[in-house]
């Protein structure tokens, strides 16, 4: 295969093609999340999710400013499947941040020891545990007084999937601990399948006619997942232990020492895991797995990099989705050619027409690839691509592949066919699509009169991460629709009065009529987080919500606050733009979603159908829980990430603005006007040695999760 054309580079997009960019990443990430973690049956291999995955980080990094920080880029697996029991885990099971190469591992040891505030060589000293990162399904194992009680799958990364009956079916998982132990102890791990049991599990699937499994790792997935444990224990899983999630004490100072208790209560710990003295020792580690990853009896996709020392793990925590301690440098992906038969515009729930390109099917990775994504208009101008093409197209993690660019014709012809036009109506509504000055994106004018915006915001307002309706998904959304049942959100809390109709429609009967009423009736009790991402408001995301959300606390509040803060210069405005993670963009977009009338109608219609419950931080019997925090001036004792950090494990809101509602200011050395106005003000303040005191005093220190 020739050089393939590379993406855009980050820092040549402007800062509205990056948004959109980042939007459309964040929504096909959320997909993928569905796919892979709830369904066991995605679209894409690892290496490819991480792809994606890598593309919106390295878009994030570069343009700041144009985050959505949607849920997606944050979120770590799905939604429990409700045929399982549900279990919260006593510690959240989070994911890992991606590196490529030596470069970015050295990034990585580099941000660790910036927040540490470790001289370069220092950093260059720390020890390391490298594991073959094991491509199956995480897994958490309860242990109380020793005995085996629970196993859970990841699921959402809060709560997740009972399977404890079919985990009891494992041989590697111990039913005792040899004493001493814990008296609760939460032991993470990954179920898999070998590479010679799934082709023996596919014969026999086979010679059944019976569906075949894509790959190992949603064998193992679908093995585990089983209605029927007897399913389950008819089928090798394996596992390998690696990680601690909740102990109810202290357990070891190293994660070394820690994988030798693994072994020593009986768990399987991956052989060729490693201690590595010294950040330089990493491309090495990753050379010798890499090299014998076809030899190996299981699938695995790159290396997991731990730093040893717990306590420096405890002191790093974790930015958004994973920790700052850890990191997987994964294998790459992979790509094909094929023709490109026809390009498609799709028009999204914002108006943002699409286009998509459809290909002849080619395999790649092992996934039949049939569409691919080809961004935006500029993206085709750039690519030139057409209709008739042979082009280059890379899994990298997309929900439809991406285009790379023109590939040599396998006849030789040079002959094309004329260069696509984009359209400049909406092929849904036939409105004007207008492209606003400085954006990449050509959206349609119709609003919510264009009935492909309409149905795609009531599909986002029941998606996985907002309200969760069982059995109201894509298909049944656009048949009700079509069929004038619903046309706003609250439509969707008013079907019970169209019970009759529904039952009388085709696919529709009493008992799936009676079990969606319910679950549209379970549903009217929400948190505000969720209610707040349903909305669909435009670049805000499930993170963002949850950051609002527990801002604000009530949804009664968060809607006050918001319609105040469209007067510039208002408290209200400087209390929303203090927000970390909430930049001006973000605000302007809740402000004008405040300011429309049907908006407020909406809202207010429903507020009447459902029960809103109310938010608190996330660390809520913190010692700083409900206070707002700023911190001024330069830190000596410890970095401003870290103090941040700090703040936040106590259920504070660290903030960068003072203002009327701050509750605490931290100063350090040449505190200017921030402190200054905090004394105006009349707000405690402390310093430097004063608040490392008062973190001592109320044990700060964080809960380690696991990766």
């Amino acid at each position: 295969m020739t050089e393939t054309p590379a993406q855009t580079a980050p820092t040549e997009l402007d800062t509205e093609s990056a948004r959109a960019e980042l939007i459309r990443l964040a929504a096909q990430i959320a997909h993928h999340n569905n796919a892979y973690y709830r369904e066991a049956a995605p679209d894409i291999t690892d290496a490819q999710y991480d792809a994606l995955r890598r593309r919106y980080d390295s878009l994030a990094a570069a343009h700041p400013q144009a985050v959505p920080a949607d849920s997606a880029a944050q979120a770590v697996g799905a939604a429990p499947d409700s045929a399982f029991g549900k279990h919260l885990h006593l510690v959240p099971m989070l994911s890992l941040d991606n590196v490529f190469d030596r470069t970015e591992f050295e990034a990585f040891v580099s941000r660790a020891a910036r927040f540490l505030g470790l001289e370069a060589e220092a950093a260059q000293t720390l020890t390391f545990v490298a594991e073959p990162k094991i491509d199956g399904l995480s897994i958490s194992l309860t242990y109380e007084n020793g005995v085996f009680t629970r196993g859970t799958t990841r699921g959402d990364g809060t709560e997740g999937e009972d399977v404890t009956a079919n985990l009891r079916t494992l041989r590697d998982i111990p039913r005792h601990l040899p004493a001493p132990y814990p008296a609760l102890i939460e032991i993470r791990g990954e179920v898999f399948l070998s590479k010679d049991d799934f082709l023996k599990l596919n014969a026999a699937q086979e010679a059944a006619n019976k569906r075949l499994f894509a790959n190992p790792r949603n064998a193992a997935a679908g093995s585990l997942r089983q209605l029927d444990p007897t399913v389950t224990a008819s089928r090798p899983l394996s596992l390998f232990a690696y990680a601690l999630g909740y102990s109810s004490e202290p357990m070891d100072s190293s994660h070394s020492a820690y994988l030798e208790r693994l072994k020593a209560w009986g768990f399987p710990v991956n052989p060729l895991s490693e201690t590595l003295r010294g950040a330089a020792k990493a491309e090495a580690a990753f050379e010798r797995i890499s090299q014998n990853r076809a030899m190996l009896a299981y699938d695995i996709d790159g290396v997991v990099y731990k730093i040893d020392d717990i306590s420096l793990q405890t002191r790093l925590g974790f930015a958004g989705r994973a920790p700052r301690w850890a990191t997987a440098w994964k294998f790459p992906a992979e790509q094909a050619t094929t023709l490109l038969r026809e390009i498609e515009i799709q028009v999204g729930r914002t108006g943002a027409l699409t286009p998509v390109a459809h290909l002849e099917p080619v395999n790649v990775g092992g996934v039949l690839v049939t569409r691919a994504s080809l961004h935006n208009e500029d993206e085709i101008t750039r690519k030139d691509v057409r209709v008739g093409d042979t082009v280059f197209i890379q899994r990298a993690g997309d929900v439809i592949p991406q285009i790379l660019g023109l590939a040599p014709s396998p006849s030789g012809s040079t002959e094309r066919q004329a260069a696509f036009v984009f359209p400049d109506h909406c092929p849904a509504c036939g409105a004007l699509a207008i492209r606003p000055e400085g954006e990449a994106i050509r959206r349609c004018t119709g609003g919510l009169t264009c009935p492909a915006q309409v149905v795609e915001r009531l599909i986002h307002f029941v998606s996985r991460q907002a309200f969760d309706i069982e059995g109201l998904g894509d298909r049944s959304i656009r048949e009700f629709h079509e069929a004038g049942l619903i046309d706003t959100p609250v439509d969707i809390f008013h079907l019970h009065n169209h019970a009759a109709t529904l039952t009388s429609r085709d696919g529709w009967g009493e008992q799936s009529v009676a079990n969606l009423l319910r679950a549209i009736d379970e549903r009217r009790h929400i948190t505000l987080s969720r209610f707040i991402y349903a909305l669909g408001i435009r670049r805000v995301g499930e993170s963002n919500a949850r950051l609002l959300a527990r801002h604000y606390g009530s949804c009664t509040n968060w809607i006050t606050q918001m319609r105040a803060a469209a007067l510039i210069g208002s408290d209200e405005r400087l209390e929303l733009g203090s927000i970390t993670g909430i930049g001006s963009a973000i605000a302007e977009e809740l402000v004008a979603f405040m300011a429309e009338t049907h908006n407020l109608e909406t809202l207010n219609a429903l507020q009447a159908v459902l029960n809103i419950a109310d938010e608190t931080p996330q660390a809520s019997g913190g010692a700083l829980a409900g206070k707002t925090v700023v911190f001024t001036g330069t830190l000596l004792t410890m970095t401003r990430p870290e103090a941040k950090a700090t703040a936040e494990r106590m259920g504070a809101k660290v903030s960068d603005t003072v203002s009327r509602k701050t509750d605490l200011v931290i100063t350090g050395e040449k505190a200017g006007s921030k402190a200054r106005k905090a004394a105006e003000l009349g707000i405690e303040t402390m310093d430097e040695n004063e608040w490392n005191a008062f973190c001592a005093s109320r044990g700060s220190s964080a809960t380690s999760a696991e990766f």
